[in-house]
């Protein structure tokens, strides 16, 4: 996917004020890469295609009422930021514990217009309390037999985790049916054929073999 064809796909799913306000995102994180390394210096000239577009496709599949969406692990503010830019009915927590990212996302935040519903929660996510939510997003915060163990707790049988992965997607989710189970599926990305996104809910570890027998 070009840059053009990553703005026309945006543009043919929001209104103008919408892409005028992605446009603000793309210009504070390409302005703040001077001071700190957000993204691959390899994918600034492409942001369009490779994080906004990434992110924004993640909406395919959340629940059309969901209220509230947690992302984990949110550096740069990809996907969160695109997606609460995207859905102005959207409560979005963005899990960050590093400081400068934590300042950076509360400071991107408030200069979109977001800060009503927008948390920048600035902490490890082993402290954070445990709250459900609609939706779990993760982009390359850790592998699945980490996530799951890590963020069970946010999640109920409804909630939906949208989780882009490379291409070994399948792979990642086949080393974990051992220990977790529940409904997954892997879509395609629409930005790049050799990267996919896993598509869960009922997540839930698997009952031990001795809890089944008694």
């Amino acid at each position: 996917m070009t840059e053009q064809e990553a703005r026309d796909w945006i543009a043919s799913l929001v209104p103008r004020e919408t892409v005028d306000r992605l446009e603000r995102l793309v210009a504070i994180v390409l302005g703040e890469m001077e001071r700190q390394n957000l993204i691959a210096a390899s994918t600034a000239a492409h942001i369009w295609a490779r994080h906004i577009v990434d992110s924004a496709q993640l909406l395919r599949f959340a629940p059309e009422k969901a209220e509230s969406w947690v992302d984990l692990g949110a550096g740069a503010g990809f996907p969160a930021m695109v997606v609460a830019a995207m859905q102005p009915d959207l409560s979005v927590t963005l899990v960050e514990s590093r400081r400068k990212r934590i300042d950076f996302l509360k400071d991107m935040a408030e200069a979109l217009g977001l800060g009503e519903r927008v948390t920048v929660a600035g902490r490890r996510l082993e402290t954070l309390e445990a709250t459900p939510y609609h939706v779990i997003s993760a982009r390359a915060f850790a592998p699945l037999d980490r996530l799951f163990p890590l963020a069970h707790r946010f999640s109920l049988p409804d909630t939906v985790w949208l989780l882009p992965k490379g291409r070994g997607a399948a792979s990642e989710l086949e080393a974990v049916t051992a220990s977790w189970q529940g409904v997954f599926r892997i879509e395609p990305s629409v930005t790049d054929p050799d990267s996919a996104i896993i598509v869960a809910t009922k997540v839930q570890p698997k009952p031990s073999r001795g809890r089944m027998h008694r």
